[in-house]
């Protein structure tokens, strides 16, 4: 790897951009498909952005349309995938709909606190009735046999196909803003109009993630395609710098 292409990254993302480079490494001298982890949009940017092989070509799907994390097949241009081969499955989540009110941050603490890296599983979605997440399928069943409760609501999770998947509800809104800086605690500052101190006690209390792991430093540059969340404002994404 050119030594140079990592000026153009953070240095905390050197690790994933090797990992990278020896995943295309292997698709281009072996001659066969790999599959990444599911990535955040950040690295989904990035591992675009590493492959200057003509010969290796990347598939993304995270199991539905516009899926934010998703997994990313790299292989020789002459492979096609299909979504088998991307080792997803998606899991709906069945709970008593007219007693009980499911919420996006306690499925994602019950999944994460079952011992699974972040990277086996992608997205969380509803309807505003339905939920539903995928995995990969390594462990799907586990998912499904350690999970019966969502806080104190009682679940029964079940593999599902692709046909069944949901339609979303999407609720973004696109706004342009002039900031002083990148760093997190004027952007968030300015996006939710907040004080910067306010920010700053914010992101030092752990309470503000970037591409959804905590974020403890006010002044951590943001850059193109990260996505931030901030608790009980909600979450804001960069698109373009």
């Amino acid at each position: 790897m050119d030594n140079g292409i990592y000026q153009h990254f953070r240095k905390d993302e050197a690790p994933f951009i090797d990992r990278m480079t020896d995943l295309m490494t292997t698709a281009a001298t072996e001659y066969r498909p790999v599959v990444t982890e599911f990535l955040d949009p950040r690295q989904n940017f990035i591992i675009h952005a590493l492959n200057r092989d003509d010969q290796i070509e990347l598939h993304e799907f995270g199991g539905y349309d516009q899926a934010e994390q998703k997994r990313v097949i790299i292989a020789p241009d002459y492979f096609e995938p299909t979504p088998a081969d991307f080792g997803i499955t998606p899991i709906k989540i069945n709970y008593p709909e007219k007693f009980a009110e499911l919420k996006h941050g306690q499925i994602l603490g019950t999944i994460a606190n079952l011992g699974i890296d972040r990277d086996v599983f992608g997205d969380i979605i509803t309807d505003g009735r339905n939920w539903q997440l995928f995995v990969t399928s390594a462990v799907a069943d586990f998912v499904v046999r350690q999970t019966d409760h969502v806080g104190k609501i009682k679940v029964r999770l079940e593999k599902i196909d692709f046909d069944r998947v949901i339609t979303p509800i999407v609720a973004w809104e696109s706004e342009n803003l002039v900031v002083s800086s990148p760093r997190l605690d004027a952007v968030v500052a300015d996006v939710f109009n907040v004080s910067r101190q306010r920010t700053k006690t914010m992101i030092e209390a752990g309470q503000v993630k970037v591409n959804w792991r905590v974020m403890d430093k006010p002044d951590y540059d943001l850059d193109q395609l990260d996505m931030i969340s901030v608790r009980h404002y909600g979450r804001f994404q960069i698109m373009l710098i």
